[in-house]
């Protein structure tokens, strides 16, 4: 028992969850999730889905939710797409956007009021779009290299996945460097504090009772730092014991997976 942490926990109102790595990798729960959640809820805390795959809306993601048999009515999804339409919303209200992004992302950015133009954007925003095409591609590129203000919803390099971890928006950002010389304007999601100040928004919750719980360094444990949010790294994702000894990096806890959460929820 970590008894640091536990005194911490004891302040905690909500989860701040992470989902690919954290709650499950490619739809397969990890462990006995479901207990786990439930006891989370059972103990009077609040649980966020926080992710920064901006390749599904929050809508989507409760319908995933269900279907594996995890979502409660209590729970709430938080995407970087929230984020960043929050962001268009309160810094950029009114400009042309140019969204790289799925279907789903693109009809939420419309339903949210979002001016959306694919020959003159003023504002170009990348996403983690699965429905990439070399259009799409050369869209971005020629947009860019004209200037306009450069939006990223998130910097995540992979996605993980069972086989092998698969190309996430940090690895498009690095491809339209090369090609354009540019790097993003403003970066949405984790570890950013814009969304960490969405969040408390969201949840009613000042610093020291939000819980961030990540797989991963460079966005979910880095989120809750620069954030001052309490931390919990879990080794069920993306990061390995060596990656976190080196990383220089110190979450509040190190837990195999978030089911070793249970005996500091009493």
């Amino acid at each position: 028992m970590n008894n640091a942490f536990y005194e911490k926990m004891k302040k905690i109102r909500a989860f701040l969850l992470d989902l690919d790595g954290t709650v499950y990798i490619e739809g397969e729960l990890i462990g006995d999730m479901k207990n786990t959640l439930r006891a989370i809820r059972e103990s009077g805390r609040k649980i966020v889905y926080l992710t920064n795959n901006s390749s599904k809306t929050g809508e989507t993601y409760v319908e995933r939710l269900k279907k594996i048999g995890i979502w409660d009515e209590r729970d709430t999804v938080y995407t970087s797409g929230d984020a960043t339409v929050a962001l268009l919303k309160s810094r950029y209200a009114g400009k042309r956007v140019y969204l790289m992004g799925t279907q789903k992302l693109r009809e939420e950015f419309l339903r949210e009021g979002i001016v959306l133009d694919d020959e003159n954007p003023e504002i170009t925003v990348i996403s983690y779009d699965t429905e990439i095409n070399y259009e799409k591609l050369c869209k971005v590129a020629l947009f860019l290299k004209r200037g306009t203000t450069y939006i990223a919803t998130h910097p995540d390099v992979n996605c993980p996945a069972k086989e092998v971890d698969v190309p996430d928006i940090g690895s498009y950002m690095k491809m339209f460097e090369a090609s354009t010389g540019r790097l993003p304007d403003v970066i949405v999601g984790k570890p950013y504090r814009f969304m960490g100040e969405g969040i408390k928004e969201l949840t009613g919750c000042e610093e020291d009772q939000l819980v961030m719980v990540g797989d991963r360094l460079y966005t979910d444990i880095r989120f809750g730092l620069n954030n001052s949010f309490t931390t919990v790294l879990v080794l069920s994702g993306e990061t390995t014991e060596k990656m976190y000894s080196e990383s220089g990096m110190k979450a509040d806890i190190v837990l195999n997976s978030l089911n070793d959460i249970l005996p500091y929820l009493r």
